[in-house]
């Protein structure tokens, strides 16, 4: 076949073009990486009395979303990492542990209490201080985020 060169190569052309027509531009790619419908409120990060030991986070989260999302990690603005824990029992006893991935259907509304579900700030910077605010981004399955300012308190403030 003496055009198979030509076919081939317009083959590939046209494959090419119809890939390209499917990715999305930047500005989209961007905005998707944002959860819609999860709002949060009575946020809030009480310090250690100790400095430099881990800060808790405490919030209230109601989410209208299209479809489920499943919580799995967090971060804190000045603070060195972050960890979602929980209470659970072992050996008898009640104790603090990592949570595993939280799901979350519409509608639902969760909290995250002293006694609870919680973030655990570690190693927070020096400038965060009572009475000033940090930011906490929440990351679910998938890689999409969502953000929300947290009032920093001292640890004999109101939980």
């Amino acid at each position: 076949m003496p055009n198979t060169p030509i076919f081939a190569s317009f083959a590939l052309l046209l494959g090419a073009v119809a890939l390209g027509s499917c990715s999305e531009a930047p500005a989209e790619q961007a905005a998707s990486r944002e959860v819609t419908g999860a709002k949060v409120t009575n946020a809030r990060m009480v310090l250690s009395p100790v400095s430099g030991n881990p800060a808790a986070v405490y919030f209230d989260l109601e989410y209208a979303g299209d479809r489920p999302i499943t919580l799995r990690g967090a971060s804190v603005k000045g603070a060195e990492s972050a960890m979602m824990h929980t209470y659970g029992e072992w050996e008898g006893r009640q104790q603090m542990m990592e949570m595993t991935p939280l799901v979350i259907n519409a509608g639902d509304k969760v909290t995250f209490a002293p006694g609870g579900q919680h973030i655990m700030a570690m190693k927070p910077a020096a400038e965060l201080k009572p009475g000033g605010s940090t930011e906490v981004t929440l990351t679910v399955v998938g890689g999409k985020t969502f953000s929300f300012p947290a009032e920093i308190r001292g640890a004999n403030d109101e939980r």
